[in-house]
């Protein structure tokens, strides 16, 4: 995607303002750009109106919430007036499946049928990219846990030959999850940037001066958040400057603005550390330290902090706010423990600074490291209460800076977080410094056709809104049927009773659905029972069950059989497109509320009430109804589907919230009879 040269913004008052909006129109009409040169294009008023305004915030440099519902043409609405403006462009999306789609296919075709001279180019994160630094050490090294370990290493070298992008995700014979990428890709702790000896070759920073030189950088927002976060990074400012930031699936910006701009530190990256300090140390300066007993001694503290955990009474798979700690001493000793290992090999390493430029990056990464458990024992030691329970009458500057601290334990680690409970804060500060146009789209940002939470959740109170319904006809292309009598969450039996109500419908459409679960604890409940349901009735449809393989891999075999069940919780509710007969149903079990013991959401509620503020309605029912439209709107995808929306539980119909949610969904024909709901798919 390449041309000859970049286009050139064009400011408010400019002569071809007027021409640049009506060719925007134009594209979009039945014999336009688009019709004649992007198949399967058919003109749609609600895509050419988005487009005008994205078109308008662009030239105004203003921000534009633009909610369009599945179907309007999104992606196409916001990329055509981008590249008609001209000038600098970033796309920003929620999740790298999108991403690749934007870049591999939309923008090419768009540059194509426009006839433009415009450059784009895809920019991930730098734990995306092999680093050849750390690849050349960890071969020299050797030393790996396991053959399976070893066979991993040799497939990343022999694929380190043969790659142009160094993108992992282009070695499909490795895992994902394989415990040898850390080791091969860099980080921003432990790239020592321009002293590397193999910066030339680095992969990171030849997709990073690909963006910089690029017209339109497609990245995902964990890579977006992070540029405005982390501006120290070891090359300054690597995303470009731009007139014009489009952030696709805004929904999620709020949840992901609240772990970038929050602090932390885990057990894992302590293994990272020590690991590194003993090759390091032995590589570059052998006998300037007891490298080896140095990190063995993080190790150990680390194992001791993790066993001293489970003193303090907290076990594999909690997620608890320090403040609910009841046996704080134990744990203080095990933080405590670890700040005096990682002061230990401080002190080693700053002794032999200047003999390598390696062990030197030790230094900062170590100092940072240090810095964040220092703060969690000054937070064990604190005896004052803590920062969510203050005074209603407390500044608002003070209430947006307000973090809890809660530790998420692990089978064989743990992490230690810091979160801002309202990251809105941050990016707001982040937009008034940007004198740029923003565009922030979701097919799921209101509720029952208000902004105001989304709004308030993202800081951007004031910013223009506009919104467009879905053009497809639910009334006749799908059905929503709440069972008579729903099953209350409440019953231990819960995930059976689920299954029980949804197989007659699933029979009756011969799979090709979605049963979509608001826990992980639930799926293997339901396939379960839907398994025996299959064996009894000597119908054995394809059962797909999260876990049992990746994400991707049990999409393809869903697409492949074209009757299969897949059963899978929150990563199965969002980011999905599967188009045609092979999804007719989707089942959901209940409203997908987050859990109010999690620390975060318990402390974010506690904040809002110190606010005099209702945390349920601003913020509880706001976060469950966004993620719930987004697993409905995996059912109608185009034109031509047709399909039934089974939702089980009974508080839409029991709680005066639930005409909320109904009112927040698409206006779908509706039952309660079973009968119905089967016959759909005969007619």
């Amino acid at each position: 995607m390449s041309g000859a040269a970049p286009a050139t913004a064009i400011d408010s008052g400019s002569a071809r303002l007027a021409e640049a909006r009506r060719r925007v129109a134009a594209a979009f009409s039945g014999a336009g750009e688009l019709a004649s040169a992007v198949a399967g294009f058919s003109p749609r008023a609600s895509q050419r109106e988005m487009a005008l305004a994205v078109f308008d915030a662009i030239v105004e440099r203003g921000t534009l919430i633009a909610e369009a519902g599945t179907g309007t043409g999104k992606t196409f609405a916001y990329l055509v007036p981008a590249l008609l403006a001209g000038g600098k462009v970033l796309v920003s999306t929620g999740t790298k499946a999108l991403q690749d789609q934007v870049y591999a296919k939309d923008l090419g075709s768009l540059i194509k049928a426009l006839g433009l001279p415009v450059d784009a180019a895809l920019l991930k994160g730098r734990q995306n990219y092999l680093c050849l630094q750390r690849l050349a050490r960890a071969e020299a090294d050797g030393r790996l846990p396991s053959r399976q370990d070893a066979d991993h290493l040799r497939a990343i070298v022999r694929f380190a030959r043969l790659t142009a992008t160094g993108d992992r995700a282009e070695l499909a014979d490795v895992p994902e999850t394989a415990p040898v990428w850390p080791l091969v890709t860099s980080t921003r702790e432990n790239c020592i940037g321009q002293e590397c000896p193999r910066l030339d070759e680095c992969f990171v920073y030849k997709a990073r001066r690909a963006a910089q030189a690029a017209d339109v950088v497609v990245v995902n927002h964990h890579l977006f958040l992070a540029d405005l976060a982390l501006r120290d990074d070891s090359v300054r400012d690597f995303l470009p400057a731009t007139d014009t930031v489009i952030l696709d699936e805004a929904h999620q910006l709020p949840k992901i603005a609240a772990d970038f701009f929050g602090t932390g530190w885990s057990l894992a990256q302590l293994a990272d550390l020590a690991q590194d300090a003993r090759s390091l140390g032995l590589a570059k300066a052998a006998g300037g330290a007891a490298w080896v007993s140095l990190s063995q001694a993080i190790d150990a503290a680390a194992r001791n902090l993790r066993m001293l955990l489970a003193e303090s009474g907290l076990s594999a798979g909690m997620r608890i706010a320090l403040d609910r700690c009841q046996a704080r001493a134990p744990l203080r000793r095990g933080v405590a423990g670890v700040d005096e290992a990682l002061a230990l090999l401080a002190a080693a390493v700053k002794e032999n600074a200047g003999r390598d430029v390696e062990l030197d990056a030790l230094g900062p990464r170590l100092a940072a490291l240090r810095g964040e458990v220092s703060a969690w024992l000054a937070a064990l030691d604190e005896a004052a209460a803590p920062v969510q329970e203050q005074s209603a009458d407390a500044r608002a500057g003070e209430q947006d800076e307000q973090r809890v601290r809660w530790i998420a334990v692990t089978t064989h680690g743990a992490q230690f977080h810091a979160t801002p409970l309202a990251p809105g804060a941050a990016l707001a500060r982040a937009r008034e410094q940007q004198v740029q146009a923003w565009i922030l789209t979701s097919a799921t940002l209101t509720l029952a056709g208000s902004f105001a939470p989304f709004l308030a959740d993202i800081g951007l109170p004031q910013a223009r809104t506009e919104r467009w319904e879905s053009p497809f006809d639910f009334q006749k292309q799908a059905l929503l049927y709440l069972p008579k009598p729903l099953p209350s969450p409440l019953r231990s039996d819960f995930p059976e009773l689920v299954a029980d109500a949804a197989w007659p419908v699933i029979a009756a459409a011969g799979g090709r659905a979605f049963v979509l679960c608001s826990t992980l604890r639930a799926v293997e409940r339901v396939a379960a029972r839907l398994r025996g349901a299959m064996q009894r009735d000597q119908l054995p449809l394809p059962l797909l069950v999260q876990g049992s393989s990746s994400r991707r891999a049990l999409l393809d075999e869903f697409r492949r059989h074209g009757n299969a069940v897949l059963v899978g919780s929150v990563g199965f509710w969002e980011g999905i497109d599967v188009r045609g007969e092979a999804l007719s149903l989707v089942v959901i079990d209940k409203l997908p509320f987050a859990p109010p013991d999690d620390p975060v959401v318990e402390a974010r509620i506690r904040r809002l009430k110190s606010l005099g503020r209702n945390p349920f309605l601003e913020y509880q029912l706001p976060e469950a109804v966004t993620l719930l439209k987004q697993g409905v709107g995996r059912l109608i995808r185009d034109e031509r589907d047709r399909g039934v929306l089974m939702i089980l539980d009974e508080r839409l119909l029991s709680r005066p919230y639930g005409r909320t949610v109904l009112a927040s969904l698409p206006p779908f024909a509706r039952t309660r009879e079973e009968a119905a709901a089967r016959a759909f798919f005969g007619s």
